[in-house]
């Protein structure tokens, strides 16, 4: 990989996602995408060396978006870092919040901040926009000190406009947990001696019987393989069918694992290891 790499994220400068970019890529040149399609496009073709999308927000759930994206494309997970996500609702300099009729944001953060809303805003319209930085571009744009955006502090700096009120999530306990790609070819063999790793493997059922999820699961727990995480999603073009996206702890090379991943392999139609990965740190 470049000494500076070109890593793809998905919405404007002052996103949070570029903020995992950074906490996952000493050194990188954040590359703003519209989509989290565009991310995929744009390691797939090699326009960027990395990417980063968010996969999970602990106050919001799960990135639906981002597992069906990691199944049609042929990339791979190399990393994870969990950010801690801090809203602010932003507005133009001579905006109060008792000024404000519409809030735009992404719609995970105005579901994250919709307590504080309902009892600081009540009678202000909710106006999703793609993209966090996005939306505090546009009000800035705007220039207007009726409107807001729920954003970060970053992005109020980055487009020059007021910090109305901080920390207004729901629950301080609001991480959201991002995950870098590559190429499968740009996938570094070498292991760091004393790291702890996670992998992620995606499956799906030989058959819908009774009990046949809980056999796939089993192979971990026989052999004392920690299962972290477990996510389904449909089957397209199969009603009732389901894919089953796993997390353990452990790297794929090590033995206890690669025997489970090979019992799982008997009872499964499809299998692919997304990746083996260092457990990420957490960005307070």
């Amino acid at each position: 990989m470049p000494d500076t790499p070109r890593v793809s994220f998905q919405g404007e400068t002052g996103a949070f996602s570029e903020l995992a970019v950074e906490a996952l890529f000493d050194g990188a040149r954040p590359v703003a995408t519209p989509s989290f399609e565009g991310v995929f496009a744009d390691v797939s073709s090699g326009k960027s060396d990395r990417g980063v999308i968010p996969i999970e927000n602990s106050l919001f759930g799960s990135v639906h978006i981002n597992y069906d994206l990691l199944r049609e494309h042929e990339l791979r997970i190399v990393g994870e870092v969990k950010v801690r996500i801090r809203h602010c609702l932003l507005g133009m300099g001579g905006a109060t919040t008792g000024s404000i009729r519409q809030v735009h944001s992404h719609p995970q953060a105005l579901g994250q901040c919709r307590t504080w809303l309902r009892e600081n805003l009540p009678g202000a319209e909710d106006v999703p926009a793609y993209d966090t930085a996005g939306a505090a571009r546009m009000i800035a744009a705007m220039g207007v000190n009726d409107v807001a955006a729920i954003a970060s502090e970053r992005a109020a700096a980055e487009y020059g406009l007021t910090v109305l009120a901080r920390g207004i999530e729901t629950n301080p306990n609001n991480y959201t947990r991002f995950l870098a790609l590559a190429r499968p070819e740009d996938v570094s063999a070498d292991r760091v001696d004393g790291q702890a790793y996670k992998t992620t493997i995606l499956y799906s059922l030989k058959s819908n019987v009774p009990g046949a999820l809980f056999k796939t699961l089993a192979v971990f727990a026989l052999r004392d393989v920690d299962l972290i995480k477990i996510e389904s999603r449909p089957l397209v073009g199969q009603p009732g069918q389901y894919l089953f996206y796993i997390d353990v702890d452990g790297h794929a090379d090590d033995e206890d694992l690669q025997r489970a991943i090979g019992h799982l392999g008997e009872l499964t139609t499809s299998l692919t290891i997304l990746g083996s990965y260092p457990t990420g740190a957490t960005i307070e």
